[in-house]
């Protein structure tokens, strides 16, 4: 950790992130409530009334607790049915010459549903490889898509459940169509299309070429598993797989619109790639700089939520407090991240790898060990998932913090939306823990937190821990689970841990180990995880805005000496202090039997 420029790298980044996230808040505060001026509005004023006249929407008027969820919950499905019939039929559908060069064949039911689950519930967890399974339109109108809309869903629930805490004796808490239109059309296409052109100047590819096929410089020869003619593998009687010699002679380098995806991808905290390697493939991600505006992009409105929480709480101290209290858990995390990845494997050093050199196993050589570190901290603090390096080669702990940094809830910046009104349920958690405490009343922001409150919240911590822990314990014990795995032992187990956790946690990324779609056509895992995104999704959504309901009818009581104030570094330690405490409670036997016991066996000289 002795590296003054991954230290300057590191000082540039945090500079970068505050230097945005107030005008940024600003312009959320305008385009999500004011309904200020913008400087798109002789562009986007137009587009977005007509689309009011097309649709029948009024935005004008608002909409209580239930009608905001039946919206929300109406505009989820219809997308996700979408999603799943371009899937099934993307071999079928118009302009193949263009759109489908490489004549991909639609999915299976069951990878349709999982993959449409993941895009409508922002998650992205991809059970193919996106270079050979996809077509352009899949990529573009499936896909591309819900980038956008489901980080406008995110979005728009946060703003309802700050509108609730904000106001008082209120029966709405918004227009939920309006809130999607307007997040869409003035925040997330504006800036992804600026995002997008930054990249290209990076060397990212956009065009709709098909793909093109090199020769190598020498052909060399690789063992393939044997396939039968329907194009099944083949096993041997004893179960083995039955191996072939195969000579490669050419690439398939891949083409498309690539760089049109990667900036909603970040933007949205999305994180699906076009390419199986994701943000590892040079396409993807070609230089330092596409590395540091994808990572920034990444926190970027996650960041300046919390500004426009404290703008219309109308507490700008309490808005920097969330902040600050999420800013020490992300550098906690890539600090513990980089040392065990610097550290490196003491049974790769046993066999001559220097232990300066620290763990390189599945990094890209241009991105070296802290910018690794730094991204598997960040996508898995914001429920991002794009990976610049494979989480699954980590050191035992340093695996561990992308891990628990879902299994909190992604309530470190978390994804667009997603983090601010997680990190609002622990809030309202730690306020009513500090009532206890000193025997009042708990109250936020003017408000009293009563039993109906807690009992909301207490239902969403509730559907992530059990929804990841069932999931888990289900598949570590049954045949199909452990069928998937790549490793054995506790590696194994966190392979299974960190697919629920994430898929829950909606953030998409993987200990890559696992086969979540196996050629034998086995459906578990397509379907348990594609359910653990739906839960993990909408289960927790309805509570919050039922919460933000009930809040916005509530009172206001004016401040005492007694009412517990939530700014300063008091609150900050309880929020961070009630966060960890939740997530260890709840998490720290599966982890113990996971990557803890997998570090103290890496120190014995085992590995997995």
């Amino acid at each position: 950790m002795n590296n003054p420029n991954a230290w300057l790298q590191f000082g540039l980044y945090v500079a970068a992130l505050l230097l945005i996230t107030k005008p940024l808040g600003l312009y959320l505060v305008r385009v999500l409530d004011t309904r200020g001026k913008t400087w798109l509005d002789p562009v986007v004023r137009p587009v977005e009334r007509l689309t009011y006249r097309i649709c029948g929407i009024d935005p004008e008027r608002e909409q209580n607790w239930i009608g905001y969820t039946v919206s929300m919950l109406l505009f989820s499905l219809v997308g996700m049915l979408l999603t799943y019939f371009i899937l099934r039929f993307q071999d079928k559908l118009p302009f193949q010459g263009l759109l489908n060069p490489q004549k991909f064949s639609g999915l299976t039911p069951p990878l349709a549903f999982n993959t449409a689950a993941s895009f409508t519930t922002n998650t992205n967890w991809q059970n193919y490889a996106g270079e050979s399974t996809m077509s352009y339109l899949s990529q573009m109108v499936a896909l591309a898509l819900h980038n956008f809309t489901s980080a406008a869903v995110g979005i728009a629930v946060a703003a309802a459940l700050v509108r609730g805490i904000a106001r008082h004796t209120a029966k709405t808490i918004g227009n939920f169509w309006a809130d999607v239109v307007r997040v869409t059309y003035y925040l997330l296409i504006p800036i992804c299309f600026v995002s997008a052109v930054a990249l290209v100047s990076q060397g990212m590819i956009q065009n709709f070429k098909p793909y093109t096929v090199a020769k190598t410089m020498e052909p060399y020869t690789t063992s393939v598993q044997k396939t039968d003619d329907s194009g099944k593998p083949m096993v041997a009687a004893d179960g083995r797989p039955v191996m072939v010699d195969q000579t490669v002679d050419s690439q398939t380098i891949v083409q498309g619109p690539m760089a049109s995806q990667i900036a909603i991808k970040m933007l949205g905290t999305n994180g699906g790639g076009y390419t199986n390697a994701n943000a590892a493939h040079p396409f993807e991600n070609p230089t330092p700089f596409s590395n540091f505006l994808q990572m920034l992009s990444i926190f970027a409105i996650p960041s300046a939520l919390t500004y426009y929480l404290g703008r219309m709480v109308k507490n700008q101290r309490h808005g920097w407090a969330v902040w600050s209290a999420m800013f020490a858990m992300f550098v906690a995390g890539v600090l513990v991240c980089w040392k065990f990845e610097a550290a490196g494997n003491p049974i790769h050093q046993s066999l001559g790898v220097a232990a300066a050199d620290g763990n390189m196993e599945g990094k890209e050589v241009r991105f070296g060990i802290f910018n690794s570190a730094l991204f598997a901290t960040i996508t898995t603090d914001a429920s991002c998932g794009a990976v610049n390096a494979m989480h699954d080669s980590f050191t035992p702990l340093g695996g561990l913090v992308p891990l628990f940094n879902i299994e909190t809830g992604e309530v470190i910046f978390g994804g667009v939306g997603a983090g601010l009104y997680g990190m609002l349920i622990f809030v309202i958690l730690a306020v009513f823990i500090a009532g206890l405490m000193v025997g009042r009343t708990p109250e936020y922001l003017g408000k009293k937190i009563e039993a109906y409150d807690v009992k909301l919240v207490m239902l969403v911590l509730m559907v992530l821990a059990t929804t990841i822990l069932g999931f888990s314990a289900w598949a570590s014990v049954t045949t199909w689970g452990q069928a998937g795995l790549n490793n054995s032992g506790p590696h194994g187990f966190s392979e299974i841990l960190y697919a629920f956790s994430s898929c829950v946690g909606n953030n998409g990324s993987a200990f890559a180990g696992l086969t979540g779609n196996p050629a034998d056509g086995n459906s578990h895992y397509n379907a348990t995880l594609g359910l653990a995104m739906l839960f993990g999704r909408f289960l927790m959504i309805v509570p919050i805005l039922g919460l933000a309901g009930n809040l916005a009818g509530k009172k206001l009581i004016p401040e005492s000496s007694g009412t517990f104030r939530v700014e300063g570094i008091t609150f900050v330690f309880l929020l961070v202090g009630t966060v960890l405490l939740v997530g260890a409670l709840t998490f720290l036997p599966a982890l113990a039997m996971g990557p803890v016991v997998e570090h103290f066996l890496m120190k014995a000289g085992t590995l997995f």
